[in-house]
């Protein structure tokens, strides 16, 4: 015997039920096809009436502090080669600075297009420039309109709102420069507002531009906040600089212009040594200038009065020696002076060393003393340019602190070491001096007067050459300085950040597709109605013995007025399968029910038993349901006279079969609504009558109330051959199905088939129906007994549907005629 391969059965049962799911779910495309062109188009829309956005990126290199002498100071740095490049950061984004880039722009007013869509910034593609005076009072943030009359004259007038302008209210402008006629370049001053426009692209008579005039201070703050910086990575010095704008021309000069200010900033500092000591040399110079003078006229005046020309040659080797000792001495007595500033500089514990001048300026060939100055200077201005942006309790300014003492420590320690052996030189100077200075004394007395005079001006003549000297070097020093920063990469193109509309087309797509299909699957979820035969298989464990269509005609006699049509056909199938299933009785009693009211009972009984009495069979159908009858008014007939009439004894069986105008074809009213139907259907009378209706028909079709919802249902279903129990779709509640499901696997109910009502197609998953009087249940007599069985009466609920839709279009069109 062959083996069943039961794993190739579940990837079948496995591919069935995927093609369910789609199968299910794919018939709604129409509302995703409709969703997705609403985002679509309101994508769309929000593009068209969204200002873009551009990210305008550029970098620079910065120069990274990590002297050896620094490092050996610091031993906490000596091991650690990381980039701390915080401090450039943190200036990059002050507002000092964004000062020092702004006033290489023009931002201080802003151009507008006028346009009904969205402000369209101009910047430098404005036919106009306005210059304003700052210093006089303004009006900002209020938007003139400036409409072009000539080449000549324009005129100021207060701006309109636009169509999509949903916040008119503006700052109020100066309205005492409105609505008259100015020439260009004409300063407009008023007591709130001073500037002059300048007309840069004639030929534009009739443009219409919109500016408006902002705070510098407010800009500072504004353009400080929108830069960003980042570091390239962990092991370079490159600074990413960034900014977010509308017009990309904008950026784009904004951060160059930042990065050009921090380089002249740089050089600035690396500048400010070589100024202050070309200001001290410049002060030194002043006083030597006088006192050289004047030493140059005694000497010529002292030759004068005792005609000397020239000193005796015997001495000029003495006297050369000396003039060399002077000179060395006045050196020494130069770079004593600069020591003893500096230790005064030590003394005072201070922080700012940035007027410090460095030894290799001055003269001093000390190598320690000019490296720990460097350092000292270098981390001075370090913490100057972290102080502008925090304050002196940050981490990074207590570690400069701590570095900066560590090095004046041992600065002070070397210069009171060159301050003592600076004076002992001086003395042993002094001393060869006075040695020579005695040999002097043996000269004449105008000799000896000539000489020293003579020397006091070779002195000052060498110092003041000597100081000539350092300056022009200075001098030099300054304009051959450049910054250690340069840019990297200047600011050139933007890239739109906002909006991404490749993404937000992606998902609008994907929300017109997601948002429906998410609302079919959540209502799917809490709707606990029959969907399909699948839902109906796996709740419903009575046989299935017919599908009825769903039925799109204005009549519920559908078998009868529209034989051809596809629900005539489907009853027809039922009809053959009935036969099958009572093909040894003469007669057949069958039954229909449901669980609830509106899951078309009364319609199939009538269509059924049409049917039936199209196949030549003597039907007749019974409208058992006592409590809400309606088979007589599906047969335009009155429910005076009927089922209830003859329970009760009042008339004869035949006195309430009534013959329709379809051959073969009887039926037989409820009659009046009674008081008592559940005890009516359970006397004698009515199997009596069934009876009689045995032997006078071959079909009886008996239309019963809802069994899920009266009790004389169950006891009416053993007295039948056939029990047809009508589900219908999207209506029938799976809980309702539990008491059939029980009675049938217990065994107290048989003969009972099921039949789908209310099937849109063929397809896996159908739509709703219409027929039936819902899920309510109305019971009266002669207007004494009003009951409400199942809830409200559906007639009442469509009409109460009606009126709450009606007024719904009302209020619709009325808010729409106010707008």
């Amino acid at each position: 015997m062959e083996k069943l391969d039961l794993s190739q059965l579940d990837n079948e049962e496995k591919a069935l039920e995927i093609r369910y799911v789609v199968a299910k779910y794919i018939r709604y495309w129409p509302w995703y096809v409709l969703f997705t062109l609403i985002f679509l188009i309101a994508t769309f829309l929000f593009h068209r009436y969204t200002v873009d956005e551009y990210e305008v990126r550029g970098s620079m290199v910065i120069k990274t502090n990590n002297s050896p002498e620094a490092r050996i100071l610091d031993r906490s740095n000596i091991f650690n080669s990381g980039i701390n490049l915080e401090n450039d950061i943190l200036r990059l984004r002050s507002k000092n600075l964004a000062r020092e880039a702004l006033k290489k722009l023009h931002f201080d007013v802003e151009y507008f297009a006028k346009t009904t869509i969205k402000d369209i910034e101009l910047y430098d593609r404005s036919p106009i420039r306005i210059v304003v005076d700052w210093d006089h009072l303004q009006v900002t943030d209020a938007q003139v309109e400036l409409q072009i009359l000539s080449d000549e004259n324009f005129k100021l007038v207060p701006p309109e709102g636009s169509i999509l302008d949903f916040n008119p209210a503006q700052a109020a402008g100066d309205e005492s420069i409105f609505n008259k006629t100015y020439t260009f370049g004409q300063e407009i001053e008023t007591a709130r507002s001073k500037f002059t426009v300048h007309l840069v692209n004639p030929g534009r008579v009739g443009d219409v531009v919109l500016f408006k005039l902002v705070n510098p201070a407010s800009l500072e703050e504004q353009w400080a906040k929108k830069v960003n910086v980042v570091l390239e990575n962990q092991f370079s010095s490159v600074l990413n600089l960034t900014t977010t704008t509308k017009v990309v021309e904008k950026g784009r000069d904004y951060i160059n212009a930042l990065m050009e200010s921090y380089i002249e900033y740089d050089l600035n500092e690396k500048n400010k040594i070589q100024e202050n000591t070309i200001a001290f040399i410049e002060e030194q110079l002043g006083f030597l200038e006088d006192s050289l003078k004047q030493k140059e006229r005694e000497l010529q005046n002292f030759k004068v009065e005792n005609k000397l020309l020239d000193v005796s040659a015997e001495f000029s080797n003495i006297l050369g020696k000396m003039n060399s000792l002077d000179e060395t001495n006045a050196e020494l007595e130069y770079q004593l002076n600069y020591f003893e500033e500096i230790r005064r500089y030590m003394e005072m514990k201070s922080k700012d060393f940035s007027d410090v001048i460095a030894p290799s300026v001055i003269g001093v060939p000390d190598p320690l003393l000019n490296g720990l100055i460097q350092n000292l200077v270098t981390l001075s201005q370090e913490r100057r340019k972290l102080l502008a942006t925090v304050n002196e309790n940050h981490p990074e300014v207590i570690k400069i602190d701590v570095q900066m003492e560590k090095i004046q420590d041992a600065l002070f320690e070397n210069v009171v070491n060159l301050i003592d052996n600076t004076r002992k030189k001086q003395r042993n100077i002094q001393l060869e001096i006075e040695g020579y200075d005695a040999e002097f004394a043996t000269l004449p007395e105008s000799e000896s007067q000539y000489t020293g005079i003579f020397r006091e001006f070779k002195l000052r003549e060498s110092l003041y050459t000597y100081l000539l000297e350092k300056r022009a070097e200075a001098g030099i020093a300054r304009a051959s300085n450049v910054s250690d920063n340069a840019i990297l990469d200047a600011a050139k193109r933007g890239t739109l950040v906002f909006p991404k509309k490749q993404q937000n087309y992606a998902l609008a797509i994907a929300l017109g597709l997601l948002l429906p299909f998410g609302f079919i699957v959540v209502r799917d979820m809490f709707d606990d109605s029959i969907k399909d035969q699948r839902d109906l298989k796996k709740h419903f464990m009575i046989p299935q013995l017919g599908v009825i269509g769903y039925s799109t005609k204005d009549t519920n006699k559908v078998v009868l007025e529209h034989p051809k049509s596809a629900v005539a056909e489907s009853f027809r199938s039922l009809r053959s399968a009935i036969t099958y299933l009572a093909s040894g009785k003469n007669t057949k009693r069958i039954l229909v029910t449901s669980s609830v009211s509106g899951e078309g009972k009364t319609f199939t009984s009538l269509n059924l038993a049409s049917a039936m009495a199209l196949g030549s069979k003597k039907t007749v159908v019974v409208g058992g349901d006592l409590r809400r009858p309606k088979l007589a008014k599906y047969f335009n007939h009155s429910d005076k006279v009927g089922l209830s009439t003859y329970l009760i004894g009042k008339v004869e069986a035949s006195e309430i079969v009534i013959p329709s105008q379809q051959e073969n074809l009887f039926f037989v009213p409820s009659g009046v609504i009674p008081p008592n139907p559940a005890e009516l259907l359970q006397t004698q009378r009515l199997k009596d009558f069934l009876n009689y209706l045995d032997e006078n028909f071959d079909i009886i079709v008996f239309d019963t109330p809802p069994m899920g919802l009266v009790s004389e249902t169950i006891d009416l279903m053993r007295l039948f051959d056939v029990n047809l129990y009508v589900v219908r779709q999207n209506y029938t509640v799976k809980d309702h199905l539990v008491m059939i499901n029980d009675l049938f696997n217990n065994k107290q109910v048989t003969n009972v088939y099921g039949v789908f009502n209310g099937i849109i197609n063929s397809g896996y998953h159908y739509e709703g129906y219409n027929y039936g009087y819902g899920n309510t249940y109305l019971y009266s007599q002669n207007n004494k007994y009003m009951y409400n069985y199942y809830g409200e009466d559906v007639e009442t609920k469509k009409d109460r549907i009606k009126k709450q839709k009606d007024s719904l279009g009302k209020k619709l069109k009325k808010l729409f005629r106010t707008r």
